[in-house]
């Protein structure tokens, strides 16, 4: 692990001291003013360090929005949210009063940042050119490999140069600091937090540098950050394979399913197949050929989330037949008129050390997906990113292990669905074990990422906790 520049049980923030649990006097401070985006929310900037470890050094500008509790006189404190690891400004302005109930709005201030690389957080910039150029991350021999690898080289190369010296710090570690910073630019002794996906990881290295700030600590769709390559590749296939399982259930349970009464595995398959050989066409889009990992990619962005199952049926029928339905989901690529664009791979190959040196080693693991997920083969995007991050020209900075809250971090809630395809059940059990009896776990008994809108059940038992620090028994299950 890093050193995190705890100096004789203080914290430096920006130029500042601040004490734990208290703020100093000359704590760097939020200008606020209201939002361009919406003029009901507050939006402002706070200066941090590029590097932690040398707080006196440069700084950059991290963007801040905050939804102020409508009910002052009830305000419970500061409840900051990462959904995913995307801006969280754009997410306080447009989203937060349609995605949390009436109460958490009435005594919580709502308080979301850009994590440091994106959005206007000195943002990573790549070029636009040598993106559309991404070669699909399916080598199939050691040439392949190499050019992923030469590919990778001159990607990074080139968004370290386009986006500065932040490039080099934005591991999520760095991202805890700016979200402690935060919390004491507030004025707040503690904090809470709740986080999706890619959000769960900030807040269980939160738990590890600065588990007495914590008041409540809500972790939706859970990432496990301890597995090995081996066993990252290898579960997330299986998790594919587990998301894949639940909708050929629900088509064989519902009549609304395209593909109701019919060997669901059997008609993917076919389709697969036929796009092993180059033979599957887009209905919805002319002159398309869908390759297999196009497909894959399909089921796991589109088509593995309840809401979606019926089209996802509509969708599978329809390229079956090859008579017109509903459009596929498509990775997106930028357009000819855009210059620069944010990529991932710098800020989440500072999180993820993957060993993978030869096609050798490459085919070994693939291997062992397919035979995890006979249907889907791999997992669509852990694939690229593994991929990416084992041939990316960079030493990880915080590199997987396990997890280890601090002494005094209260009782952390995890929430997860049975069949998620992107962060499954097993990572949030392990993440479970990890915290011992600082974590407690909840099953939403259906599928997809992201559960607290999910039902009923789910959106109580977070608000409860959050609200009213009602911790709800381990083991608890909330049905579909």
């Amino acid at each position: 692990m890093a050193i995190f520049g705890h100096i004789l049980g203080a914290v430096l923030v920006g130029a500042a001291l601040v004490v734990p649990g208290g703020a100093a006097a000359d704590t760097p401070r939020i200008e606020w003013a209201p939002c361009a985006g919406d003029r009901a929310v507050e939006c402002g900037v706070l200066r941090v360090p590029v590097d932690w470890s040398r707080p006196g050094g440069a700084t950059f500008g991290l963007a801040v929005a905050r939804h102020r509790a409508t009910d002052p006189e009830r305000r419970v404190g500061v409840l900051a949210v990462n959904i995913g690891g995307g801006p969280g400004t754009d997410f306080v302005q447009a989203e937060a009063r349609g995605y949390f109930g009436a109460e958490i709005l009435a005594r919580f201030d709502v308080v979301g940042f850009d994590p440091r690389g994106t959005g206007r957080s000195a943002p990573v910039r790549c070029s636009a050119d040598i993106v559309r150029r991404e070669p699909l991350p399916t080598p199939r021999d050691q040439a392949d490999f190499d050019r992923l690898r030469a590919y990778g080289a001159e990607l990074a190369a080139d968004c370290r140069r386009r986006t500065g010296p932040v490039a080099d710090h934005l591991d999520t570690v760095s991202v805890v600091r700016d979200l402690d910073a935060v919390r004491a630019a507030l004025g707040e002794r503690t904090l809470s937090y709740y986080g999706v996906s890619a959000g769960t990881l900030t807040g269980q290295q939160y738990a590890e540098l600065f588990g007495r700030r914590i008041r409540a600590m809500a972790l939706d769709s859970v990432v496990d950050h301890s597995l090995p390559t081996g066993r990252f590749l290898h579960g997330q296939a299986a998790n594919a394979e587990d998301a894949f399982g639940a909708f050929a259930r629900w088509c064989d349970a519902e009549k609304a399913c395209a593909l109701h009464g019919r060997d669901v595995g059997r008609v993917w398959d076919g389709l697969m197949a036929r796009a092993d050989r180059g033979a599957l066409r887009d209905p919805a889009l002319p002159g398309r050929v869908i390759s297999a990992f196009d497909l894959a990619t399909e089921a796991h962005l589109g088509g593995f989330m309840e809401p979606s199952y019926k089209w996802f049926g509509e969708r599978i029928a329809s390229l079956e037949s090859g008579r017109p339905g509903p459009r596929g989901v498509v990775r997106g690529q930028p357009g000819p008129e855009v210059r620069e664009v944010e990529h991932p791979a710098p800020a989440a190959c500072q999180d993820w050390r993957l060993d993978i040196p030869d096609y050798r080693r490459w085919a070994a693991y693939a291997a062992r997906m397919r035979r995890a997920a006979p249907h889907m083969r791999t997992h669509p995007d852990t694939q690229p990113l593994a991929l990416a991050c084992a041939l990316w020209p960079v030493t990880s900075a915080n590199p997987q292990h396990r997890l280890k809250a601090a002494d005094g971090t209260p009782t952390i809630l995890l929430v997860n669905a049975r069949h998620d395809p992107a962060a499954g059940h097993g990572w949030a059990r392990d993440v479970r074990r990890q915290l011992g009896r600082s974590g407690v776990l909840v099953t939403y008994e259906g599928a997809g990422h992201g559960v607290y809108q999910r039902t009923a059940c789910t959106r109580r038992t977070i608000d409860d906790y959050l609200l009213h620090l009602r911790v709800p028994a381990d083991g608890t299950r909330c049905p579909r």
